[in-house]
């Protein structure tokens, strides 16, 4: 076919459009316009594109494109091994950088290992050992320059729920920790899958103000967790709702509570805080934040030491095994009845550690404008999480206070990971029997001192500001975790994000369109007081895409319209002749939104009301044309603006009054 045979094609699928300016309308003269009908394409060619605008939408093949079979191989290389590519560029001023910032990190990382283990029911080791094998594999694989690797706080009070509620840690530790680590490899497993099948965007259901909601009741529910060390309870809940855990303190307030452990609680974490403050207040001294745990641990561990305060009721750590990771292939359950549970826990640790780890790495690389790509993000997670687990480390992700602590430090690169697996190797290795002495009291201490960020007041107002919806989102998530559970809470979290979903996609936003005076603006009237209705003619707007979920509520709501304003058109003596729906920001529109579409234009013809559209875009207008619906309107009724139809259709409505 040739060029003007194409045209010639392409001009009968065109709809003509007639439009008079103001100058013209009393000499007749009408201005043609049309809207234009994409080039028919083939099913399957649309199908292929619909998939890959869904799972490759940045395009991860572009770097590729253009360059020699051997430079491929290298760029291929680069991608799945990034240190490849920021290695080459790696000089003395980077490194002085990233070994700072690597000791730094250190130091705030070793007694937080500690006392996050014990908050996943966990000997201390295996929270060193996460700090070890983790970091080395996200520092090959990972694309972030920032993120510190290791436990967290609300993963850690997740697992320790989560596998209590299987196995009891005290009278069964063998079989806790097998189901530990089978967990930790099938949240690797999950966690790579979602990253390798591009699933990324599935981390993105759970909304802001959710994650907000429930870090702030994992952060309340664990901060109270740690009354158990702080105030010296020998028998302590199990469970974690703010009731339970309360019942627990307070029925043990007459013979369970120890002065000296209270003594050294309150003491340490009233100096955790105080240089938490100093390091907020005085960026440049983020270093005293940072190095204060192991002050604290040093501190502490030489008073019971020489006072002997273990003798005397204060709860100590006591023997963390020497030497480094021990293998655990042989340990992770592939079979039997603890697997289906092992998933179960590997999924919603998964979800939370991405969701906690994505959100961190983008943060920080806004702040250092540079961009990492969310699917190897999720893959180095998995890999490094699945290594874990067959070294005996339990679920690991980015750190918010070690990244944060990274930041100001002055990395300069995911070596400074390295750095740090370097420190706790050494002490691994060397230093863990010097942890015998050093009281519960001060670990409780400092992870109260961390989680203590994880509530931010500030996010919560903005969202209480900015959408209620939301707030109600953050506000359920948070009492779920601190009445219930970290996992109801996080059911929760998800509910209300999927509802929010749902309700926008099944109850999309329509309304009234008016005249903005002295232009050819067409705007909402409950938004410009100023906008005119235009006599005859009703004007709408659809702010959604027409599916089957919202197809007949779409329908149902433009009639509603049209019956409360003929309702008050017949007050005045006039009637509504003409229905304009604007139709751009309408992006698609299914088959039974065509028939939706199909029933107004029928309802609206039995009150003799021609259906007129604006505006219709690339793939409404396709399938306008595909359905031949534009046959059934006519094509002299779908217009390129608003403007125009109602032109058009206020002239008709004179003529025919």
């Amino acid at each position: 076919m040739d060029h003007s045979q194409h045209d010639e094609r392409h001009a009968e699928d065109s709809v003509t459009i007639k439009s008079a300016t103001s100058g013209s309308m009393e000499n007749d003269q009408m201005l043609l316009h049309t809207v234009g009908i994409p080039p028919r394409k083939h099913p399957l060619t649309e199908l292929k594109r619909t998939i890959m605008e869904m799972f490759f939408a940045d395009e991860p093949l572009r770097d590729f494109r253009d360059h020699p079979r051997s430079k491929k191989v290298i760029l291929g290389m680069q991608a799945v091994f990034p240190i490849l590519d920021w290695g080459r560029q790696y000089n003395y001023k980077k490194f002085v950088g990233d070994l700072v910032a690597g000791l730094t990190i250190a130091s705030l990382a070793i007694p937080q290992d500690i006392g996050y283990a014990n908050l996943a029911h966990l000997s201390g080791q295996y929270g060193l050992y996460s700090s070890f094998v983790p970091p080395l594999i996200y520092s090959v694989l990972g694309s972030s320059r920032d993120i510190a690797i290791g436990p967290v706080a609300v993963v850690s009070l997740l697992m320790g729920s989560l596998l209590q509620a299987e196995i009891d840690h005290k009278s069964n530790p063998v079989e806790y920790r097998r189901l530990a680590f089978t967990a930790t490899f099938f949240a690797g497993v999950i966690q790579a899958a979602l990253g390798f099948f591009r699933l990324g965007f599935l981390v993105d259901f759970l909304s802001h103000a959710a994650v907000v909601g429930f870090m702030a009741g994992a952060a309340v529910t664990i901060a109270l967790q740690q009354l158990k060390g702080l105030l010296g309870i020998n028998h302590f809940t199990t469970k974690t709702d703010v009731v339970s855990v309360m019942r627990s303190v307070w029925g043990s307030a007459h013979h369970g509570w120890n002065w000296q452990t209270i003594l050294i609680g309150v003491v340490f974490l009233s100096f955790l805080l105080t240089t938490k403050h100093i390091g907020k207040r005085n960026k440049r001294l983020f270093w005293v934040a940072a190095i204060s745990p192991m002050i604290s641990v040093i501190l502490s561990t030489f008073f019971v030491y020489i006072t002997r305060a273990d003798q005397r009721g204060v709860k100590i750590v006591g023997n963390i095994e020497k030497g480094i990771n021990k293998s655990s292939v042989n340990q992770i359950y592939f079979s039997g009845r603890y697997v289906a549970k092992a998933f179960k826990i590997g999924i919603i640790a998964a979800f939370v550690a991405l969701t906690e780890a994505i959100a961190i790495g983008r943060t920080f690389a806004a702040m250092k404008d540079y961009s990492i790509d969310g699917n190897k993000e999720m893959v180095a997670l998995g890999v490094m999480n699945i290594a874990g687990s067959l070294t005996s480390c339990y679920v690991a992700t980015g750190s918010f206070s070690r990244s944060s602590v990274n930041y100001m430090a002055g990395c300069q690169t995911a070596l400074s990971n390295m750095v740090m697996s370097f420190v706790v190797l050494l002490t691994l290795e060397l230093i863990t029997p010097l942890f015998h002495y050093t009281p519960n009291a001060i670990l409780a201490a400092i992870i109260t001192s961390a989680v203590v960020g994880l509530i931010d007041f500030e996010a919560a107002w903005t969202i209480w500001k900015i959408d209620k919806m939301d707030f109600v989102a953050c506000l359920g998530a948070f009492l779920g975790v601190l009445f219930m559970s970290a996992e109801i809470g996080l059911l929760i979290a998800v509910s209300i994000s999927f509802g929010r979903i749902l309700l926008h996609a099944t109850r999309p936003s329509t309304a009234l369109l008016g005249h903005i005076p002295g232009t050819s603006m067409y705007r909402r009237i409950e938004q410009y007081p100023d906008a005119v209705r235009v006599p005859g003619v009703l004007v709408t707007t659809i702010d959604s895409a027409i599916y089957f979920s919202n197809s007949n509520y779409v329908r149902e709501r433009i009639l509603r319209w049209l019956s409360d304003e003929e309702r008050v058109n017949e007050m005045e003596q006039r009637r509504i002749q003409f229905l304009v729906i604007e139709m751009s920001p309408v992006i698609d529109i299914d088959t039974s939104g065509i028939h939706a579409m199909e029933e107004l234009y029928k309802s609206l013809q039995k009150r003799e009301v021609q259906l007129v559209l604006a505006n219709p875009g690339h793939n409404v207008i396709h399938k306008i044309h595909e359905s031949k619906f534009n046959n059934m309107i006519g094509d002299d009724n779908i217009f390129l603006s608003v403007a125009e139809a109602v032109r058009t259709c206020s002239s008709k409505a004179k003529w025919e009054v």
